[in-house]
């Protein structure tokens, strides 16, 4: 099936109008088509393209998108092989540095990892440091449980764990935690033996807190500095990577197994392009110009209609140089240009677009996409937070504490309302999920007349772009055209 046949049928898949217009078993679904068949062994595709896309921009007002873009060759051609060689080429370079973007990846994962483990040592000394004693004595007690459990366990059957377990120093554990100076120590309730055991433990451990709270903070900056250099060089390598990748797919050719105008031993290719051009409907200049009823100068619709030409070009051509030091191909062959006319709605655009995301048209893309921007978006918000300047983490913290009211929570009240940018793109997001599960709705009566309006124009431009073009060409075409 071409290209065009599929998106048309999309077209009346997703539009109600053009739906209805199916069931009625209308000669044409769309409100124009037209076909243009160009043979010339001499002449190629390029000048028929360009001139066609130059000449919707100017009608469109550069409105213009590309829809598809394939190609295939047939094995036993010379382009065909040297294709295959120039996208094994962008491949290869591409896994490079995919492999270079893999090994950063990891260290950045792994120095989330310890930022984290970094971050909550950092809050029992900055627990130790508050001003409320019971938070200062929690935070004391957990940097004693650490020094145990990480320094003075090296002492073997030495360390305080191990006397208290297997030496019968029961008291020598519990008075440790208790005491928080030397001054203490001969105040308390202890034998000598524990006193002398007790006095260079506790001053180790009071040289070990001040020390390690230095060394800890500035090996937490070294970490956070070296996390924000990962992160640029995994974004420079996902630059280079993307142009590799995408160059790649694009030079990948299109199962064509069973079209009969690819033979695997002759010389030939077949090119596919669909462009759509659309122009939005100016309601309030239509009714000053009597197009439209005058009372509608003064109506808001809901959404915009757009005059629309599908434009689809399919290519059947002999590749071949001009002389030996040529390195690109020219294409001399056949060239089928169709032309269909339609008047959409934006709702039936988007949902249009929606539809070819999901086809294997942009499959490729997306997975280029997810290889080199997407492996970030899951450690985002720790990257963010671990990059953010101490200021900016307050006044983060200070924005969700003054938002722990429980009846605001439940009413929805008293929170921070999203950026503008976030809050169209949740809108446009819910908007298309809504046209997924529903589909579009039917035209009011109002819209019905402007859809009638749009289909004329739409007409009307489908048949200029392929009337004028033959004209241009010294083709043969009527005098006037289907609206004169």
């Amino acid at each position: 099936m071409a290209e065009i046949d599929r998106i048309s049928d999309i077209i009346e898949e997703v539009s109600p109008h053009y739906k209805k217009r199916k069931k009625m078993n209308l000669d044409s679904v769309p409100v124009e088509d037209h076909q243009l068949v160009y043979d010339s062994s001499s002449e190629t595709l390029e000048p028929v393209y360009f001139w066609i896309l130059d000449f919707s921009n100017k009608l469109f007002s550069g409105n213009v998108q590309k829809l598809v873009d394939n190609f295939a060759s047939s094995p036993g051609s010379g382009h065909f092989s040297e294709l295959g060689m120039r996208a094994t080429r962008m491949q290869e370079e591409g896994m490079k540095i995919l492999g270079a973007v893999n090994t950063v990846l990891k260290s950045i994962i792994n120095l989330i990892y310890d930022l984290k483990e970094f971050e909550i040592r950092i809050s029992h000394y900055k627990a130790f440091h508050s001003k409320n004693k019971e938070e200062a004595d929690a935070g004391l007690l957990a940097l004693k449980q650490i020094w145990m459990d990480n320094v003075d366990v090296k002492r073997g059957r030495g360390s305080i764990n191990m006397m208290a377990q297997d030496l019968n120093f029961v008291t020598l554990r519990d008075a440790f935690m208790i005491v928080k100076s030397l001054e203490e120590i001969n105040k308390t309730d202890l034998n000598d033996r524990v006193k002398r055991i007790l006095k260079p433990r506790l001053k180790e451990f009071l040289e070990w807190r001040k020390r390690s709270e230095i060394e800890l903070k500035k090996r937490f900056e070294i970490e956070k500095n070296y996390l924000k250099s990962q992160v640029s060089s995994l974004q420079l390598y996902t630059r280079w990577a993307k142009p590799y990748l995408i160059a790649a797919e694009k030079l990948r050719m299109q199962e064509k197994g069973r079209e009969p105008a690819i033979i695997n031993v002759f010389n030939t290719v077949l090119l596919e392009l669909t462009l759509l051009a659309k122009g939005e409907i100016d309601v309030k200049d239509a009714a000053e110009n009597h197009d439209l009823p005058e009372d509608f100068k003064k109506l808001k619709l809901k959404r915009k209609y757009y005059n629309c030409v599908l434009i689809d070009f399919v290519f059947r051509g002999i590749p071949q140089r001009i002389s030996a030091q040529q390195s690109h191909y020219v294409f001399g062959g056949r060239v089928e240009v169709n032309f269909k006319g339609y008047c959409l709605n934006e709702d039936e655009l988007a949902l249009l677009d929606e539809r070819l995301g999901e086809s294997d048209i942009q499959d490729a893309l997306k997975l280029i996409e997810g290889t080199t921007t997407d492996s970030l978006e899951q450690l985002k918000d720790d990257i963010d937070y671990f990059l953010k300047s101490e200021e900016e983490k307050e006044k983060q913290e200070k924005e969700v504490s003054e938002d722990v009211n429980p009846f605001s929570a439940l009413l929805g009240i008293g929170k921070k309302k999203p950026e503008e940018k976030d809050k169209e793109k949740a809108k446009e997001k819910a908007h298309k999920l809504k046209l997924k599960a529903k589909g579009v709705a039917e035209d009011t009566y109002v819209e019905s007349v402007i859809r009638k309006y749009g289909e004329e124009k739409a007409g009307s431009s489908c048949y200029d772009i392929f009337d004028i073009y033959k004209k241009g060409h010294g083709m043969p075409s009527p005098p006037t055209g289907p609206y004169e």
